[in-house]
């Protein structure tokens, strides 16, 4: 058994989450022993399309042509179109059209949450959807005694400042709207957002917001994966105010890092974390603001030692081991139910 793992365009997505998800299989397959390519010129019996440009519809049809099964994995919904890039409300049904015509090209569709499955069924695909975590590398998300002082001097924080962080796309969906009236509503603390969007791409209402932010913001734009760890070492709060995801990779990462975690109260996350025990939740701003206070003043306890667990349920071996049986059964034509 022979896998090709195919991410179109792969150094326009480096940075999003699809490229993360396509780093993690590679990762996961690896660990494992199960054979993998990215070169589609290999021979193989199976290709994992991660990606939905028109190369990649194109890449299946030769593939079934040829008598190889065909994986794709749902990373993209319309709903976690909407309320992104410029224009994206406009473009969203007929995005939708076209997932569903490479969906349907799929022998088999994989995608990270229970709550995805459940969307996608509702576009009558007619096809075996399987959930599967983009999983979380246990063995690099973790800190060192070093890691806190390092975040802080290269942004200049003193230990005694209260840094809340976020990570993402300058979107819509990502919450920096709220992420920005957070700031401006609580000066006395510092806020950070690692992430970017060219502003070609950005919504007229992230950018002016952007442009009129206040002096306790910041936004260092993209880093390397070893400095984002340190932020989340660093850092005191990681809060998630998006509005719509599949899973969140980089919850997954604040999870693994031990950082006290408030979240959206959207509905992919209710049946995997739970408000006060494992996460908080908000419904809206002013709770957001109320559970940052709560946390940095004492008043709640903290959660990090659950939210460990949650991330330590979806490492990276794991995902790997269910990947190999997903592919197992998809050459046997047994799909998994």
């Amino acid at each position: 058994m022979k896998v090709l793992l195919y991410t179109s365009k792969i150094k326009d997505l480096e940075k999003s989450g699809i490229g993360m998800a396509a780093k993690h299989q590679q990762q996961a397959l690896k660990l494992v022993n199960v054979p993998y390519t990215l070169d589609s010129n290999d021979d193989f019996d199976i290709v994992h399309i991660n990606s939905i440009f028109p190369d990649s519809l194109v890449m299946a049809k030769k593939a079934k042509a040829k008598g190889k099964k065909v994986i794709f994995h749902a990373h993209s919904t319309e709903e976690d179109f909407r309320n992104s890039f410029k224009f994206s409300n406009i473009a969203s049904p007929p995005f939708k059209q076209w997932l569903k015509i490479c969906y349907s090209q799929a022998d088999l569709l994989l995608t990270p949450t229970p709550y995805s499955k459940h969307l996608l069924e509702n576009y009558k695909l007619d096809k075996e959807i399987i959930p599967i975590s983009n999983g979380i590398d246990l063995s690099f998300w973790k800190t060192d005694d070093n890691a806190r002082q390092r975040f802080r001097q290269k942004y200049g924080f003193k230990e005694n400042d209260k840094v809340i962080m976020s990570v993402g796309l300058y979107i819509e969906r990502k919450g920096i709207l709220e992420f920005l009236e957070l700031a401006k509503r609580m000066p006395e603390y510092k806020f950070i957002w690692f992430g970017y969007t060219a502003p070609s791409l950005r919504t007229i209402k992230v950018s002016d917001a952007m442009k009129h932010k206040t002096d306790n913001v910041y936004f260092p734009g993209y880093i390397s994966s070893s400095e984002l760890r340190d932020a989340y070492a660093g850092a005191d709060i990681y809060i998630f105010p998006t509005r719509e995801e599949t899973e969140g990779i980089v919850l997954l990462e604040a999870l693994a890092m031990k950082i006290d975690t408030i979240i959206s109260d959207i509905p992919i996350y209710d049946d995997w974390l739970t408000d006060g025990y494992n996460v908080y939740k908000a419904k809206d701003i002013d709770e957001f603001e109320a559970k940052i206070k709560g946390l940095l003043n004492g008043d709640l306890p903290k959660v990090s030692e659950q939210g460990y667990k949650v991330a330590k349920e979806r490492d990276i071996k794991k995902i790997g081991l269910k990947l190999k049986q997903i592919y197992e059964k998809v050459l046997d034509k047994d799909l998994i139910k």
